[in-house]
């Protein structure tokens, strides 16, 4: 496991520079290379929009959390998933390009709800605030997306799963650090070797 700081990457999604996220990106997995992983997971959704800078320079392949969930949607049954996330990722195509790829169709919140879900986790969850007011407002904009026709919503980002769940939630959850870590699971029994 390796991270740079936080604050490295905020200054790089400040500047909109996918390249230098996807920098230090390639530093996390040249030392991971080097201490004998055989693939990469990354449980930030928004940082996978960098992918396109990293893939052809990586020293080992990703697993890429979009692909992931987009999966379990389609082994769920699902047909339209409304997504959740940092403005970045919502606004980006690394959900709807894996959810299109395999017949499925997608939602993105209004910008409104963009700004307000982004600022909800970048000014409160991030910080360990987990207020009555922040579920209530992604009950609504996810009841607004079952309105209109969503069947799950993609919980996009690390921190929403702290708040938001099936037992609270108007549509199934994808839980996408969840459904990562269960596929990163899967891959490693799958590659390992028996004695």
């Amino acid at each position: 496991m390796h991270t740079h700081s936080f604050d490295e990457y905020v200054q790089c999604l400040d500047r909109d520079d996918w390249e230098g996220v996807g920098n230090l990106m390639l530093g996390s997995a040249t030392k991971l290379a080097k201490s004998g992983a055989e693939f990469l997971i990354c449980p930030d959704n928004t940082i996978h929009r960098a992918l396109p800078h990293v893939q052809s320079r990586s020293p080992l392949p990703w697993l890429h959390i979009a692909e992931v969930v987009a999966e379990r949607a389609v082994e769920r049954g699902f047909r339209c998933l409304g997504l959740t996330g940092t403005r970045w990722l919502i606004d980006s195509e690394v959900y709807p390009e894996p959810i299109t790829r395999r017949g499925l169709t997608y939602m993105r919140p209004g910008r409104a709800e963009r700004d307000e879900i982004n600022r909800i986790i970048m000014e409160e969850l991030v910080y360990g605030e987990f207020k009555p007011d922040a579920t209530a407002y992604f009950q609504r904009t996810i009841g607004k997306m079952k309105e209109a026709g969503c069947d799950a919503v993609v919980l996009g980002c690390t921190e929403i799963p702290l708040l938001m769940n099936d037992s609270n939630s108007p549509l199934p959850t994808l839980d996408s650090t969840r459904e990562l870590a269960r596929a990163a699971l899967r891959k490693a029994l799958g590659m390992a070797v028996p004695r």
